[in-house]
């Protein structure tokens, strides 16, 4: 991929914000890239593979499931460029994927190795603080969830676990659950969970089958 095109990609996503543009020149033309193209249907990333790399998505869309630790629902989602498959995976005490990443259209994805991302990290000041100012609000926000006001009504105890339980806040969801599953998870009756959900299908938020919630747009739970 030609030197320019590189730095175009590079300037899509947060962590090479504020870069100037020769600092942009000497990173497109010195840091080693991979770049893979998949089709439609093609596996990108699986639960438990070691992360040694950041994967940037530079074009199209995938889906991303997540299991419980039980494995008895999943979410399933979809994401689009840009995106960075889950960066905090690089670093800390679990270097591994917890979320399955497959190609729902044709994808491309620029890859940079975890020794290529220590060079930036140590070469570039922007690059340092933009990764650290990422996973500095990626904690707060977890920390702020543990502090919020509890939900008075079933109704938001149901919305809040559908929220927190996806990786992007907005676009199409699935969760796969039984009935019975997502009232344990609720501590209520099966049949409360299936009035409030039937409520949210009558007001057009969701779609309920057998085994399967379908849930056209995530943000508009929120409204």
């Amino acid at each position: 991929m030609p030197t320019l095109r590189i730095y175009d990609q590079l300037l899509q996503f947060p962590l090479f914000q504020g870069m100037s543009r020769d600092d942009l020149e000497i990173i497109a033309g010195h840091i080693r890239f991979g770049f893979v193209k998949l089709s439609a249907g093609k596996p990108i990333i699986r639960i438990g593979e070691a992360c040694t790399q950041l994967c940037f998505l530079i074009n199209g869309t995938v889906k991303v499931e997540t299991y419980g630790d039980e494995r008895r629902y999943m979410v399933a989602e979809q994401v689009s460029a840009p995106y960075i498959l889950q960066q905090e995976a690089i670093f800390g005490y679990y270097q591994s994927y917890t979320h399955n990443f497959t190609a729902l259209t044709d994808v491309n994805l620029l890859t940079i190795a975890k020794e290529e991302v220590l060079r930036l990290l140590e070469d570039f000041l922007v690059f340092r603080l933009n990764m650290v100012n990422q996973f500095a609000t990626q904690t707060q926000k977890q920390i702020h969830q543990i502090w919020r006001r509890s939900p008075l009504t079933l109704r938001d105890r149901l919305i809040r676990f559908l929220t927190q339980h996806c990786v992007y806040p907005a676009g199409p969801k699935t969760f796969y659950v039984l009935m019975e599953r997502l009232a344990e998870e609720l501590n209520d009756s099966r049949l409360n969970v299936s009035r409030v959900l039937n409520r949210l299908q009558n007001e057009g938020l969701l779609e309920l089958h057998r085994g399967r919630i379908e849930i056209p747009q995530l943000e508009r739970l929120l409204m």
